[in-house]
């Protein structure tokens, strides 16, 4: 589960910060911090993961992420950077 919960985390962060980006302009992570708060399982349904940008930047994107299960339960959280390229 925690390389699902890190994709998933590095996707949310990652797309978040694409939203602050002019057309034409990429960028890729440079370094993401995982931190596993309850095993996820399939007991626990659906998941839901968030991600919000806390700096945008022109040069590095700062964002955070979150996973919660069907019942509201804080499964997972990051935060990353994201160089613009």
């Amino acid at each position: 589960h925690g390389g699902l919960a890190c994709t998933l985390l590095d996707t949310v962060t990652g797309c978040a910060g694409h939203t602050t980006l002019k057309a034409g302009q990429g960028y890729t992570s440079i370094e993401i911090s995982v931190k596993y708060l309850r095993p996820i399982t399939a007991d626990g349904g659906v998941l839901t993961a968030v991600g919000v940008v806390t700096k945008p930047g022109r040069r590095v994107i700062f964002a955070e992420g979150t996973i919660i299960d069907a019942q509201g339960r804080l499964l997972a959280t990051a935060s990353s950077s994201l160089l613009v390229l």
